[in-house]
């Protein structure tokens, strides 16, 4: 199944469309951009396999998909430090690089897809953590992500499966 995402009127949301369905989306805070580099708030223009779910056993049930799964536990974290050997990776907490904790109490990542974005192999700099996930109540801008409403965010788990990938256009 091929995920598109395109820009709107509003540089930080997007439309988000599979098969013959359309969703909003939160989009990076600044827009899109054909090339990332870490930490400009930029969602990358390209083509990423949807990698695994993660998601928050201790606040939800298991999302129906056949994706790769795995629940989130506090020692969880993603590297976003250019000059660890462990950037743009899965991380064990604590962890002496900087990092985002996938345990996260706003929400967010709840449930959270991570895209392959820069990772075959990671160049450092070139931006870390891009993920599909939990939109805020009020779609605010991500830091590069895309996020869905959760009931959006849900549906497509359901029809999604290990190979499918999302398109970002510019």
């Amino acid at each position: 199944m091929d995920i598109l995402v395109e820009p709107t009127d509003d540089r930080t949301r997007g439309r988000l469309t599979w098969g013959r369905t359309q969703v909003p989306c939160a989009l990076g805070r600044a827009g899109i951009a054909p090339v990332k580099k870490e930490g400009d708030g930029a969602t990358p223009v390209g083509r990423f396999a949807l990698r695994r779910l993660f998601y928050r056993a201790d606040r939800r049930t298991r999302p129906e998909t056949t994706l790769p799964t795995t629940p989130i536990t506090p020692n969880l974290g993603w590297c976003d430090d250019p000059i660890s050997p462990a950037y743009n990776r899965l991380v064990r907490l604590p962890c002496p690089w900087r990092h985002e904790e996938l345990a996260r109490a706003d929400g967010v990542y709840d449930l959270v897809v991570v895209l392959g974005h820069n990772d075959a192999p990671p160049q450092p700099g070139a931006g870390s953590a891009i993920f599909l996930h939990l939109a805020t109540p009020d779609f605010a801008p991500t830091e590069g992500c895309v996020a869905l409403a959760e009931t959006d965010l849900v549906a497509l788990l359901r029809a999604a499966s290990p190979g499918d990938v999302i398109t970002v256009r510019g």
